[in-house]
């Protein structure tokens, strides 16, 4: 049994289909990458997971517990947490106030302070900004900010939505780099990415969407040596 499965799900925006049929696996200890072109519904695909659209039909599980029905901040609380693509920051709230904001539903305090101080072992950028009011960050540092964020809620899944998206190509290295060293801290990871290379590179498994369908699936660095994907998305 997979810790996240999404199977046969359908998603409808009044009377367009956005899911026809969707189903995916998410391993314990995995990065999975979903890739396809804009409106393919790789972003209603999370929204689902997340519980901020309600399928048609279909069901989500996670640890073997449907989230088909369960509210939002419940499935967050249960350890499915999303980095939204445009990264969503407190932009009037500081760097520190913004990691607090992760942390609110948790009453553990010191485990709290003590994963503040991991958050900033891994971004030292965020540290030397603490008190910097987050909107003023340059993008690459909202984006470390939006990901140490999601992590202070202690997730099992992260689901990061286009993470690499405006950012220069030394910061989508850095943030790819991150990326596998939350992987390897145990954190699960399902990952929408426009660098199709890098987000292949780094999967363990990858879905191919195409119009709200799963067309093709494998071990991410295989579908590198796909000549549709190559062709599609690699140029």
């Amino acid at each position: 049994m997979a810790l996240l499965e999404i199977d046969d799900l359908r998603v409808s925006y009044d009377n367009i289909e956005a899911l026809k049929g969707v189903s995916l696996e998410v391993e314990a200890n995995e990065i999975v990458t979903l890739i396809g072109a804009n409106g393919a519904g790789k972003t209603t695909t999370l929204r689902a997971i997340s519980g901020l659209i309600r399928p048609r039909s279909g069901d989500i599980r996670f640890d073997g517990e449907s989230l088909a029905s369960v509210a939002p901040h419940a499935i967050a609380a249960r350890g499915v947490l999303q980095v939204p693509e445009g990264r969503r920051i407190f932009a009037r709230l500081t760097v520190a106030e913004n990691l607090a904001m992760g942390a609110f539903p948790r009453r553990d305090v010191r485990a709290i302070a003590a994963d503040r101080e991991r958050m900033l072992e891994l971004f030292p950028r965020l540290r030397e900004r603490l008190r910097q009011v987050a909107g003023t960050l340059s993008g690459g540092e909202q984006q470390m900010l939006a990901t140490a964020r999601a992590l202070m809620g202690r997730p099992r899944v992260l689901m990061m939505d286009e993470p690499s998206m405006g950012l220069s190509p030394l910061m989508v290295d850095s943030v790819f780099e991150t990326i596998r060293t939350i992987n390897e801290q145990g954190v699960a990871i399902l990952l929408i990415e426009q660098n199709a290379l890098m987000a292949l590179d780094a999967a363990d498994h990858a879905y191919v969407m195409e119009s709200g369908r799963i067309v093709l699936s494998g071990p991410g660095r295989a579908l590198l040596g796909d000549e549709k994907v190559q062709h599609a998305y690699l140029g």
